[in-house]
């Protein structure tokens, strides 16, 4: 039978199937050794050892894996890769002493973002992030979760929505929108948060709803997503933001629990969040609560390495509660400006005791549950798409053992080599 692509003679072939990966269950990798995949019309065909799919397939196009580790494409599930401009004082404002918060709280942090954003053309918007998303790419990531949340009025935040759908367009990697509004309260509704809460509520998400329908050419609506922290957006005001989301039929994400636990991630599992994200101080009782749900445990390690913080999210006790762990970059231009999965990985290993099969499991298929694509994305399985990677490594335990240096050589997305 003749196929577009097989890809042959993998050392280790992580197949991760099975879909998404619970409690003691992470980890489990599925591996083929000298294995291969079969592609055709950008979908896996079949997965097997490389004598039986080589004798059945006849591919216009083969390649030679041989010595290397193949993997699913990394799924990036929270970031916030579109933005204008950088905060390299800011890191340094850090290093002598002051904190995020009071960086944030002085005008800086999110709103220097907001400002360089603003101020950014859709042209110069979509100049400064594709490198990134190459970046990404190169390191093995093929699918991205990109948020919003740098305009904090409509015009922006549908200009930035607008430059998601040209870059996913013009892809890889693919790109899967969330809407951010309320990452922050704006300087022009400083001292009146609900004001704005009530304006995201009311005008910006219908008005992204509407915008969606006539411009997305049918795709699947964005995630809404909230910053629920003290001194951004409360409980309360973290509610009536998803809550109105949810009713006009958004999928939801949340931050929750980054620096203070306000009862976010108990909030996320009640409205039935896709997501929650950061959790560094989630307390145990919702730590339960979490992992007897379908929300998705989204830890961020990049984050605290950024911010030269020690406290990372409790996954111990919520993979010993059985809950969905994902792990993702944060990228973003102020704590954890990071494009690489696999140096995520490392860091997952060491600051959350992760091994490094829990670490990869944690960045392919349960990344994609965390942003709805468990059944297209994150795991090598016939039917699915034709994303994979291949590394130059002898064996699948050296992700998260090594790090600094890029060890994919290369990358196929939607059944092409595109690194």
């Amino acid at each position: 039978m003749g196929i577009d692509l097989l890809v042959h003679s993998a050392s280790q072939l992580a197949t991760l199937s099975g879909g998404p990966q619970r409690g003691g269950d992470l980890g489990r990798l599925a591996l083929i050794r000298d294995g291969a995949v079969a592609i055709d019309d950008g979908r896996i065909l079949a997965v097997g050892p490389s004598t039986d799919l080589r004798a059945r397939y006849q591919a216009a196009e083969a390649l030679d894996a041989s010595g290397r580790v193949v993997l699913p494409g990394f799924v990036d599930s929270h970031t916030h890769a579109i933005w204008a401009g950088d905060r390299a004082s800011e890191f340094e404002m850090r290093l002598q002493g002051r904190s995020y918060m009071e960086i944030l709280a002085a005008g800086g942090g999110i709103m220097s973002t907001v400002r360089a954003t603003r101020a950014a053309s859709i042209e110069q918007l979509i100049a400064e992030t594709r490198p990134r998303l190459e970046r990404m790419l190169a390191c093995g990531t093929t699918t991205v979760e990109v948020k919003t949340g740098y305009g904090l009025d409509l015009p922006t935040e549908l200009r930035l929505l607008e430059a998601i759908l040209q870059l996913d367009s013009d892809g890889p990697p693919k790109l899967i929108p969330t809407f951010l509004g309320a990452h922050a309260v704006p300087e022009e509704y400083r001292g009146r948060t609900q004001a704005y809460v009530e304006l995201v509520s009311e005008t910006m998400l219908p008005a992204v709803r509407a915008w969606w329908d006539a411009r997305a050419g049918g795709r699947p609506l964005p995630f809404v997503d909230v910053f629920c922290e003290q001194g951004v957006f409360d409980l309360r005001q973290t509610r009536r933001i998803l809550t109105a989301a949810r009713s006009l039929g958004f999928p939801l994400k949340i931050h929750a629990d980054e620096f203070v636990a306000l009862g976010g991630t108990r909030l996320a599992v009640e409205l039935g969040a896709l997501s929650a994200d950061h959790l560094l101080h989630t307390p145990p009782e919702e730590v339960t609560a979490l992992a007897d749900s379908v929300t998705v445990a989204v830890a961020l390690p990049a984050t605290p390495f950024g911010l030269a913080e020690s406290s990372s999210a409790p996954v111990r006790e919520l993979l010993q509660a059985g809950g969905i762990l994902a792990i993702a970059t944060d990228l973003n231009p102020g704590t954890a400006w990071c494009e690489s999965m696999p140096f995520t990985l490392a860091l997952a290993c060491r600051s959350l005791g992760l091994t490094p099969a829990q670490a990869i499991a944690a960045a392919t298929i349960n990344g994609a549950a965390a942003v709805g694509l468990q059944d297209s994305k994150g795991s090598l399985e016939p039917g699915k798409d034709a994303d994979l990677i291949l590394l130059d490594i002898p064996d699948w335990r050296h992700l998260g053992y090594r790090f600094g240096t890029n060890l994919v050589s290369r990358v196929v997305q939607g059944g092409r080599v595109v690194i």
